[in-house]
């Protein structure tokens, strides 16, 4: 037999195949099926929804570390790793400390923590000894003709109250905005009470549990005593007084109006012990150097977030609080980390052609409040000032009527040209806006005044739900949007010219998760980094808050008479309000504490 004769044609098979898978990996595309390859595993029930902290979030990054190294992306994470890792406070547990008693018609009691009474996630901790006042409802909404505050001194004492809010036909609906515990804390706050005393009243459940302990990270705590008690320890307070919650819930109901009153013979003593419970997750970091002696110099960054919300529950921003399930973010956002690893790999690919250098950024802690990217802006591994703009990807894996939301085209003088100059063939219907702020990362970086993208394909029905999964994405048409976004990409490193930053004056938002409808002040809050006060990461251009002087990391620590100690404060005490009030504002400035005066303009509509 002639082993040349058989090896030969061997050779050059293998040899082709070698060359074939070469040009493969040389020049990878972006194809749908990778797509579907990246998501199917980033959504899969292995990952447990990914929640920042958790072993799910922790395979996910490696996964698309492994990716980097694998396309030959430099790592410029901690210690010469892709990680960039950072702590959070993910949540709160109670501590060794917490005790509640009280002496009410000569009697006394002490009561069970979890048994009786239950800190809230949002109470400081600390203690008080002193008197009660029953207030009702705890709202006060003068221009709405109810207050439970009116004529009532609270001041360095308990209030007690019910969760929710009147009921019947000459209120309904009028105080709905009213109803969150964190406004009743806040109002009591700034009336001067030390703490808060919350029950469940009969009208508004059949049962009596104990609100769960939850943690709401973007906000901490919010500076006064907070507990919830059982309806049996809220009619022995109100005994004495000659009432009980049944009957004097029936009478403002049926009334309409507050029945407010100290409560006699009543004293409580009470301390909150809540520990942080901190985590540590990270942001996953690949470099591309680019070729111009010059041009690569700046860089042009790419990011996406890959958390999501892990198993859901109350408190985790899911739309279905109710379940318990794997929340799987095939669309949000899965769909723009998959993105983000096929942009990787075609860049990878055509590296001798990049001027510019380009930094991919996968973010960890979005779903949060944008903690990862709100931490590299803060602690950049590369210097943040070579950063020329940042394109961003959340939720581009439904494409429907071929409609693309792009934001950011006013953050830059010709971007608006530029996102049409690649959607000569109508391959998408452009829904375009100027705005460089928005819920997602890109944000952290317009703060910086760095000029921005912002690609999604709009919410859906299946959104922040376990019904996300990646057999609902439209993988063609994610393909179509990442090619769209390279290409955007490549022309803006390819261009002479550095991207020039724009301040944008935004459309004023309606809403905007407070309950004031009325006023508009144009202050964007820092999420990323826990502060007594509100901290900004940014004011809109034009806005109050911009032409009162107010200014990026400001700490707002007192709006008007109120002392601010987290975003509820302020968003509540800029409700008191009304367009063309001026409000003396006081915030810190690094060392600096400074005085300025902002006069509230309309809100929108």
């Amino acid at each position: 037999m002639n082993y040349k004769a058989i090896l030969f044609p061997a050779v050059l098979v293998f040899s082709f195949v070698l060359t074939s898978l070469a040009q493969t990996i040389s020049k990878p595309e972006i194809t749908a099926a990778e797509l579907r390859k990246h998501v199917s595993y980033l959504a899969s029930d292995a990952l447990e929804g990914r929640k920042a902290g958790s072993k799910g979030a922790e395979k996910a990054e490696q996964y698309i570390a492994d990716e980097f190294k694998s396309y030959g992306l430099k790592p410029v994470g901690d210690n010469g790793t892709y990680l960039q890792k950072f702590e959070f406070v993910s949540g709160v547990r109670l501590g060794q400390k917490n005790s509640f008693s009280y002496s009410a018609g000569g009697g006394s009691k002490k009561l069970m923590v979890d048994k009786e009474y239950r800190p809230f996630g949002f109470s400081a901790s600390g203690t008080f000894s002193g008197d009660v006042v029953f207030v009702g409802y705890g709202i006060s909404a003068s221009d709405k003709n109810y207050d439970d505050y009116k004529g009532i001194d609270v001041k360095d004492k308990a209030v007690l109250l019910l969760r929710n809010a009147p009921e019947g036909d000459s209120l309904k609906g009028k105080l709905e905005l009213f109803v969150s515990l964190r406004y009743k804390a806040s109002k009591a706050k700034e009336l001067g009470a030390k703490a808060l005393l919350v029950v469940t009243g009969p009208t508004d459940s059949d049962t009596d549990d104990l609100m769960k302990l939850s943690y709401d990270q973007s906000t901490g705590n919010a500076g006064i005593l907070a507990v919830h008690i059982k309806r049996d320890v809220a009619n022995d307070l109100l005994k004495a007084s000659g009432t009980n919650l049944k009957d004097i819930q029936a009478a403002i109901n049926t009334t309409q109006s507050p029945k407010s009153m100290p409560l006699k013979e009543v004293s409580i003593s009470l301390q909150t012990d809540l520990n942080e419970i901190r985590e540590t997750t990270a942001n996953v970091v690949g470099f591309l150097e680019g070729n111009d002696p010059v041009l690569k110099n700046e860089i042009i960054a790419i990011g996406a977030h890959h958390d999501h919300l892990g198993y859901g529950g109350p408190g985790s921003g899911s739309t279905k609080p109710d379940t318990v399930a794997v929340h799987h973010g095939a669309d949000d956002n899965a769909s723009g980390t998959a993105g983000l690893l096929e942009l990787a790999q075609a860049f990878a690919a055509r590296k001798s052609e990049l001027k510019r250098s380009i930094l991919f950024l996968s973010f960890s802690g979005e779903e949060l409040g944008l903690l990862g990217s709100a931490y590299y802006v803060k602690a950049p591994t590369l210097p943040l000032e070579k950063t020329v703009t940042m394109l961003n990807m959340d939720m581009i894996g439904r494409l429907n009527n071929k409609v693309l939301i792009v934001y950011g085209i006013g953050t830059s003088t010709g971007f608006e040209e530029l996102v049409k100059k690649h959607n000569r063939d109508s391959m998408f219907v452009l829904k375009l806006n100027k705005d460089g702020y928005g819920p997602s990362d890109h944000s952290s970086f317009y703060a910086k005044q760095i000029p921005v993208f912002h690609f999604f394909t709009d919410l859906h029905s299946d959104y922040h739900r376990p019904s996300d999964e990646s057999e609902k994405i439209n993988y063609d048409g994610m393909e179509q949007v990442t090619k769209y976004v390279e290409a955007i990409a490549f022309d803006l490193d390819q261009e002479t010219a550095k991207p020039q930053y724009v301040a944008v004056e935004a459309p004023r938002p309606t809403g905007g998760g407070g309950r004031s409808t009325r006023v508009y002040m144009g202050t964007i809050p820092d999420f990323g980094e826990q502060v007594e006060g509100m901290k900004l990461s940014g004011v809109r251009e034009g806005s109050p808050a911009a032409k009162a002087g107010l200014q990026g990391s400001d700490i707002i620590i007192k709006f008007g008479k109120v002392d601010i100690k987290n975003l509820y404060d302020f968003t509540y005490a800029l409700g008191e309000y009304k367009p063309g009030d001026e409000v003396a504002v006081v915030v810190k400035r690094g060392k600096e504490t400074l005085n300025m005066k902002v006069i509230l303009e309309k809100r929108s509509n």
